[in-house]
């Protein structure tokens, strides 16, 4: 399926934004756009909400009929033990993380006993954790993770865009990462000159008018033929205005829409 996710509203939950939304707005919003899936991704106030917090807004989501997904970042037991709960009572069966969060980056051997420690639960549950590629550790390192562990509820939650900040070829992340993606987050990306024409910027631009050849990824991947979402995330740079900004946030959920439901 092809979904909308916190990402796609980034702006519209910020606190810049006059008008805040809340998952319940970004759910209505989304089910606007005739979207069927939902990632929730690294969103800290889902971690606040109590466990019938979390039912209701499955219920909200199962009357709009929208199916959830979970983002978060972290490999530690404890964490994922908190997560795959919250997976849980929301209905998710799949959950991105990355290795590193703010304050925790284990060693490879680390993360290799972490997952293995708690995947099983995850086995028990019908959940699967998507390890997302980014340039903090290469695509190469992360499949030598995945195939370390060798678990059938772990996988790769493939963004080729990241992994360009360590000059990795977006092409190579796709051909080396297909054989274990369990998700897809879709944005698409280009480099301008700063001003003075002093380096370079890297930032969001519509799926289709940048640099990510979207057709190569579909072709190897396959995500519809394997049941894989493509979730819709953004870099879009603060405008003028925060109501700029947002009306542009807008356009481009809708626009990706278009472009990921015309392949």
């Amino acid at each position: 399926m092809i979904g909308l996710g916190t990402y796609s509203f980034f702006w519209q939950h910020s606190e810049l934004s006059p008008q805040r939304l809340t998952l319940s707005d970004m759910l209505q919003l989304s089910s606007d756009e005739g979207v069927e899936v939902f990632q929730i991704c690294d969103y800290a106030q889902v971690e606040d909400l109590s466990t019938s917090g979390l039912r209701e807004l499955k219920a909200t989501a199962d009357d709009l009929g929208i199916a959830l997904e979970l983002g978060t970042r972290g490999v530690a037991s404890a964490h994922l033990d908190t997560y795959l709960s919250m997976a849980t009572a929301l209905g998710a069966t799949t959950v991105r993380s990355m290795i590193n969060t703010a304050t925790e980056k284990p060693t490879l051997a680390e993360a290799q006993a972490q997952l293995e420690g708690a995947l099983p639960a995850w086995a028990d549950a019908g959940v699967d954790l998507a390890l997302e590629t980014y340039e903090q550790i290469s695509s190469t390192d992360l499949v030598s993770l995945v195939e370390a562990v060798a678990h059938p509820n772990l996988g790769i939650c493939l963004d080729p865009a990241n992994s360009v900040a360590a000059l990795e070829n977006p092409r190579d992340v796709i051909d080396r990462t297909a054989p274990y993606v369990k998700n897809v987050h879709s944005k698409d990306f280009a480099f301008t000159r700063r001003g003075g024409w002093v380096g370079f910027t890297l930032e969001g631009v519509p799926l289709g008018t940048g640099l990510l050849d979207y057709d190569y990824l579909l072709e190897v991947v396959r995500p519809e033929e394997r049941g894989i979402n493509q979730i819709i995330e953004h870099w879009l740079p603060l405008g003028e205005s925060i109501e700029d900004t947002i009306a542009l946030e807008n356009t481009w959920n809708t626009s990706n829409l278009q472009y990921l439901r015309s392949k």
